[in-house]
């Protein structure tokens, strides 16, 4: 995220998204900050985290990531342990989308087999306002970019593609994936019925990325479970993931004091969107208008969390917040109702300073974390990277 938007940024400005005013970013600052973030998510890898996360966003200064892959090789050099969970590339935004199965090929490579590739839709304001994709045929170009991709990874010998948006004589990706036949492959999704479905019949992870907390998304994952129940689906928990902010202190009352000036960051400049551009007609299809989904971000987001005080947010599972016990019991408990195998961890949002987010990080790493790994040890984990003692060792090469 980028910190520095002013006192009266909602007052001020429409949108954090799309038509952000660009006189408001200091390319110096995020000089300094590109390489904040990268530092906090190698300290992450220090700690023994199982992954570290970039996204895709665009014309935004919720996240100043436009290209996730520039961000997933900088950590493939300066990291050895955790998966490098590119979340993702927004797939029907590149043409072609053939580029997408090179540069995860190349991540997959030199991180030693430890990418986990993301193939999000794509929010409204990213693909609809900032790269101008008819609401009406986007799916339908993701889906079309899939297959080249999944094609290009998997067919050894050069082929045709002949799709209805990409054409391309010869498709004969050099570098090929570590993994085989490609790395292992998480749908990001906001709540969109269809998306269920997808991840179903390829067997990809469904990663449910929510900004109203657990006790929302509880709706949401319900939904998903049922669908793989009727499906005749296993219902390994590690077919699931969830996102969610985590702030952990010596007490309950010490994390509101330390963290709830940047929460409200967070959820007040943030996730400021102009409800024009959160939700285009046709992007949201009728079988998810049907099941009651709504936007995450617009007007009516916002009226339902400006009144919430630091009370409410962690009552209400906006944010899991409080001492080392607090948390661990609040999340054992939640992430087992929900039967969630994948935990995507936001320890640092909004304008939350270097050193706090370290520490946030590490508080949740040693005193948190170890208390979780047994939730669900009786299943295996096919959607997470073969561990790498599992793996002939790769020989340096001598120059």
């Amino acid at each position: 995220p980028y910190p520095y938007l002013p006192d009266d940024f909602k007052d001020k400005y429409r949108s954090v998204w799309v038509d952000v005013p660009s006189s408001l970013f200091d390319p110096e600052k995020g000089h300094w900050l590109y390489h904040q973030y990268l530092d906090q998510l190698e300290f992450a890898d220090s700690l023994g985290f199982d992954g570290i996360c970039v996204n895709e966003h665009h014309q935004n200064a919720y996240g100043l990531m436009p290209s996730p892959n520039l961000m997933g090789a900088a950590l493939a050099r300066r990291t050895s342990k955790a998966a490098l969970v590119v979340m993702g590339n927004s797939i029907a935004l590149y043409n072609p989308p053939i580029r997408v199965a090179e540069e995860f090929a190349m991540l997959d490579v030199m991180s030693g087999g430890r990418l986990i590739a993301g193939f999000p839709v794509g929010t409204s304001m990213d693909t609809n306002f900032c790269y101008g994709e008819p609401p009406a045929t986007l799916r339908d170009k993701y889906d079309e970019a899939h297959r080249l991709i999944i094609q290009a990874w998997s067919r050894p010998e050069p082929f045709s593609f002949n799709g209805k948006y990409t054409q391309l004589r010869y498709v004969n990706i050099w570098p090929r994936p570590l993994q085989k036949p490609h790395p292992p492959i998480w749908i990001p999704g906001g709540g969109s019925v269809e998306t269920w479905d997808f991840c179903l019949d390829h067997d990809y992870n469904y990663s449910h990325l929510s900004y109203y907390g657990y006790k929302r998304a509880q709706e949401v994952m319900d939904g998903y479970w049922r669908r793989a129940e009727a499906r005749g689906k296993a219902l390994n928990p590690y077919r699931a993931g969830y996102a969610q902010i985590v702030m952990v202190a010596d007490s309950d009352q010490e994390a509101e004091r330390l963290y709830a000036s940047h929460l409200d960051y967070f959820f007040n400049r943030c996730l400021h969107v102009h409800p024009g551009f959160a939700d285009a007609p046709g992007y949201r299809t009728p079988a998810t208008l049907r099941a009651g989904f709504t936007p995450q971000v617009g007007d009516n987001a916002s009226a339902v969390r400006q009144p919430l005080t630091w009370k409410d947010f962690v009552e209400l599972g906006y944010v899991v917040a409080g001492s080392a016990a607090t948390v661990r019991d609040t999340m054992r408990e939640a992430f087992t109702k929900m039967r969630i195998g994948n935990v995507m961890l936001l320890c640092q949002i909004g304008n939350m300073p270097d050193e706090l987010a370290r520490e946030n990080t590490q508080r949740f790493a040693q005193d948190v974390m170890p208390h979780l790994r047994d939730m669900w040890a009786e299943y295996d984990n096919p959607w997470y990277p073969q561990p790498l003692e599992h793996r002939a060792p790769i020989a340096p090469l001598v120059t």
